[in-house]
């Protein structure tokens, strides 16, 4: 595709491409309305606070975003952390906890301005993509198991999420039969709307539409009124509390940020851990889109950053959730036809238009419907398939990746990352990295006429591959480029898969990638990108 086929930025897109961004940020409205609600109340947050996010992230961090078609707003990467801060800094006290959280999202957008200022877009490259990815499956894992209570009816006695899991299988004799009916219900409409075939279903927001099933239920079991109900002999409570609850105006639901607890240990734990996680989603969403958008635009990274922490700035001071550019969301927005950042900002506006007109729709929504929605999130980010994929990589990849989930799980998102890193660096050193080259790439790079060739020696691995990725990404497009790895000792799947990615879309711009050394290596599985010893 042609550069003059690009569509245009600015004011000059929103005239050519009104009518496609349009339509598909209204779609993409309709898919985000659940989820922003739902993500807020498994948060621990108000349900406005979600709604904020939506609105925020389209409004106002569009117009500043450094990528062209991601979709911003509150995700569920971010429960788990936001969810923690909450209830440690609250002592027990949500709202309290809820103003706590959100002198921290203040606070972490202003880092992530910062970040993106000192043009520190490179930050992923410091993360494996094993840690990342059983992250992701960990907070999958938190999920369900938090959501499964609520989808049922059932009220849990324990606290922690070990405990939650654990007390499943027990539990199971304290459902509530309407309600679990409009839980599952929302499930089966989720996953049999997602293995239709026929592209027209495919298109279709199922979210929304296992929302509406939920509150038709919810009206046939008149989920309003206070009442009970007998089945088998055994009497059932059910009433309001099942139903989503809005202020009666926008405004209403404006909250403040509560700075009393900034000299705390705890609170820059929550800062850091807030910043860091909404920081790597945005990024690697970005990159994401970056490699499905048909005109292959490439995101500023920096630019990114910036704008991710204007709006969460802004939405610690108005009572909203931390966002990102969620790539979900992303993905529909680029197969629903969108060509801007625009698309984006239409989403927003059309939240904020339902929110202001039809906030007495939204009471009606079932809670057990949200949470059926987030539980088939939660499935879709642990799947199996996930820790099989896992497996496939390697036994390194597989061991950092359970390492990571476990210590999510068990302890908490920061701990999680922290053991998943110090685990891939110790299986480097085991596998043969030199010390010296831990964190420090040995690198030469000579210049031609029209060619380059950089050498890369000792080890080519995450910890040290930021170098290495700031000599490739300044280099001019459209020359002949040798990737020479010399006496390497390891090469890591990380290192890897980005020189394969840098490869197809340095190609695809016209240039030539010649990479000479890899296969000298021992792979330590069958992957084909699989990390690689000297034997």
């Amino acid at each position: 595709m042609t550069s003059t086929s690009i569509p245009d930025d600015g004011l000059q897109g929103l005239k050519k491409n009104w009518k496609s961004d349009l339509i598909s940020g209204f779609i993409i409205f309709l898919i985000a309305l659940p989820l922003c609600l739902g993500i807020s109340l498994a948060s621990g947050a108000p349900p406005m606070a979600g709604l904020f996010s939506g609105i925020v992230g389209g409004l106002i961090v569009s117009l500043f975003s450094g990528s062209y078609v991601t979709i911003n707003g509150p995700a569920a990467g971010l429960i788990a952390v936001v969810l923690h801060s909450i209830t440690v800094l609250g002592g027990g006290d949500n709202r309290l906890g809820f103003e706590y959280t959100l002198a921290v999202i203040v606070i972490a957008g202003a880092i992530q301005v910062v970040l993106g200022l000192l043009r520190a877009g490179n930050l992923t490259v410091f993360f494996p993509i094993s840690v990342v990815h059983g992250m992701m499956s960990a907070i999958g894992i938190i999920i369900i198991s938090k959501q499964f209570y609520v989808a049922l009816g059932i009220a849990p006695t324990a606290k922690t999420i070990s405990g939650l899991i654990m007390e499943i299988p027990f539990s199971l004799g304290k459902v509530n039969p309407e309600v679990a009916i409009i839980g599952i219900s929302t499930i089966l409409v989720l996953v049999l709307l997602g293995r239709a075939k026929n592209p027209f279903i495919k298109k279709l927001p199922a979210p929304l539409i296992a929302v509406v099933i939920g509150i038709v239920l919810g009206i046939v079991f008149d989920l309003e009124d206070e009442h009970s109900y007998s089945l088998l002999d055994q009497v059932y409570k059910i009433g309001p509390t099942s139903l989503v609850t809005l202020p009666a105006h926008i405004t209403d639901g404006i909250v403040h940020p509560n700075f009393d607890k900034i000299g705390t240990g705890v609170f820059w734990l929550m800062v850091t851990t807030i910043g860091l996680i909404a920081s790597i989603e945005s990024l690697l969403t970005a990159s994401a889109i970056d490699k499905v958008d048909p005109y292959r635009r490439r995101s500023n990274m920096n630019k990114e950053l910036v704008a991710k922490g204007i709006g969460n700035f802004f939405l610690g001071w108005i009572g909203g959730l931390p966002i990102i550019a969620e790539v979900v969301r992303s993905s529909a927005n680029i197969n629903n036809g969108a060509k801007t950042r625009w698309s984006n900002f239409f989403h927003g506006a059309f939240l904020l238009v339902f929110i202001v007109l039809l906030p007495g729709l939204i009471h009606k929504i079932p809670l057990a419907s949200l949470a059926g929605v987030l539980i088939m999130v939660g499935v879709r980010l642990a799947s199996p398939a996930e820790f099989i994929h896992a497996y496939k990589k390697g036994w390194d990849q597989i061991v950092v990746f359970l390492v990571t989930v476990f210590f999510t799980v068990f302890e908490d998102l920061l701990v999680g990352v922290g053991a998943g890193i110090v685990t891939k660096l110790i299986i480097q050193l085991i596998l043969g990295v030199p010390l010296s080259s831990m964190f420090l790439s040995d690198i030469k790079i000579e210049e031609n006429k029209d060619s380059y060739t950089l050498h890369i020696r000792k080890a080519l691995i995450f910890s040290n591959m930021l170098s290495v990725k700031r000599t490739l990404n300044k280099l001019p497009r459209g020359k002949s480029i040798e990737i020479k790895c010399e006496s390497l000792k390891f090469a890591g799947y990380s290192a890897l898969d980005f020189l394969n990615d840098f490869k197809n879309d340095y190609e695809s711009d016209g240039g030539k990638v010649k990479i000479s050394g890899v296969d000298d290596l021992k792979p330590i599985s069958n992957h084909p990108q699989a990390s690689r010893r000297l034997v």
